[in-house]
């Protein structure tokens, strides 16, 4: 397992991360606590929560892990966690509001039976509350010692910018992660939102790396999910999921490219994508999400798995999502270079 620091902080993560989106719903607390033994016996030590999976079972079963587990295991996790989406049906029971964060921060606490979290993320943008108000809400978590680190989440490139302008005006606690969602079928991140966390020293944490299990290979062309897939399980989002996918002809090109390095390394699927984002510049650490043990355990096994340049370019090419047009396609091209002329 390589280990990075979480953005501009001076934490150190494992380049890959456990999400627990599944835990309460798709895992169940024995399968939970032998995903989680089995992460940190692999040498990850990031791991990934939220107040609304499960609707804050997953923290529980978190907590319960931590509880259950001596302190010599536990002392190496670092662990984060996340607040917005509504827990409740009251008004104030949703957004980023000050009322709103610190209750949901101290159920977080509570659920996770810890007095602090490392990593307290935004989980998405609020457009109803002053980003100033957040900041200053975050910075109180930081200097009361409930929160070590704080982080965004599905924010885009403007939002970013607007955070951490914010916070370096008044002179609050600085953000250190983005957590978007990227994949060798989602990059178009790249063309804004990455830019944007490199140039604020922002780590990424990839979530869906696998696009939902479309990279891991488990869907073919000319049959829709069924059974136990993210898509197949709900059959009338999972059809109109799986049939704009399909459309897509960039969507086969970047199967079939992974598949063939693959094939070539004696990898699974899943590994070479897992590699593959790893290898990006901007990544802190990529957040696998899975539903069984053996489905983690060969997740884990990208840890090892270093692609060549030209296996990189080959996977790059394949996924390209090439805009066609201004301001990121060629049309915008004069806008966004400059060339040099003269001199040496």
């Amino acid at each position: 397992m390589e280990y990075r620091t979480l953005g501009s902080s001076g934490t150190s993560v494992s380049h890959l991360a456990l999400g627990t989106m599944t835990f309460g719903a798709e895992t169940d607390r024995d399968g939970a606590f032998a995903q989680l033994d089995a992460f940190v016996e692999a040498g990850g030590t990031l791991v990934d929560t939220a107040d609304v999976y499960t609707a804050g079972t997953s923290e529980e079963i978190v907590g319960a892990w931590f509880a259950a587990r001596p302190a010599e295991v536990t002392e190496r996790v670092v662990l984060a966690t996340k607040g917005r989406f509504p827990t409740s049906g009251e008004p104030n029971g949703v957004g980023l509001s000050r009322r709103h964060l610190t209750r949901a921060l101290d159920a977080s606490l509570r659920r996770l039976g810890l007095d602090a979290v490392d990593l307290y993320q935004v989980h998405a943008w609020d457009p109803w509350t002053p980003i100033e108000e957040t900041l200053e809400t975050l910075d109180a978590f930081v200097r009361a010692g409930k929160v070590h680190n704080v982080g965004l989440s599905n924010f885009t490139g403007w939002q970013l910018q607007r955070a951490v302008s914010a916070a370096d005006a008044s002179g609050l606690v600085r953000p250190v992660t983005l957590q978007p969602q990227y994949s060798l079928l989602v990059r178009e991140i790249e063309w804004e939102i990455v830019p944007a966390a490199e140039e604020n020293g922002l780590g990424l944490l990839p979530w869906s790396p696998l696009g939902g299990g479309w990279l891991s290979g488990k869907y073919t062309r000319d049959n829709a999910p069924t059974g136990a897939t993210r898509l197949g399980e709900n059959p009338e989002r999972g059809v109109e999921a799986y049939a704009r996918r399909n459309s897509q002809q960039r969507t086969w090109d970047v199967i079939a490219a992974v598949q063939q390095v693959a094939e070539a390394r004696g990898a699974s699927m899943a590994q070479v994508s897992l590699a593959w984002l790893a290898a990006q510049p901007a990544v802190s650490s990529v957040i696998l999400g899975a539903r069984t043990l053996e489905q983690l355990t060969d997740n884990l096994g990208s840890a090892d798995l270093e692609l060549e340049a030209d296996e990189l370019d080959a996977l790059d090419t394949a996924s390209d999502p090439q805009p066609a047009d201004y301001p990121y396609g060629v049309p915008g091209e004069q806008q966004r270079s400059r060339k040099l002329t003269g001199g040496r």
